[in-house]
C-alpha cells in the first residue's frame, strides 16, 4: 500500500477536494483507505502543561528558583 500525503483547508463543505497533482497519482479504480488527522485545538495547549509539569518534576533543590517563573 502506498501513502500520499497532502493538507487541505477544510471549508465546512460536505466534500474534500483533492488537488490536481495528487489526483493524478491515483489509479484509476480500485478501493482506497482514507485517513484524515485533524488537528484538535486544544491538544497543543495541554501537550505542553503536560510537558512542563514532567520536566519540573525531575528539577533538583538547585533549580527551585525557576518555580516562580511559571
Amino acid at each position: 500500500m502506498n501513502a500520499i500525503e497532502f493538507t487541505a483547508d477544510l471549508t465546512g463543505a460536505d466534500s474534500l477536494a483533492i488537488p490536481t497533482q495528487i489526483a493524478s497519482q491515483l489509479p484509476k479504480a480500485g478501493k482506497a483507505r482514507v485517513i484524515l488527522l485533524v488537528k484538535d485545538q486544544n491538544d497543543d495547549k495541554e501537550w505542553y502543561a503536560r510537558g512542563y509539569e514532567q520536566f519540573l518534576t525531575d528539577d533538583s533543590t538547585e533549580d527551585s528558583v525557576y518555580d516562580a517563573l511559571r
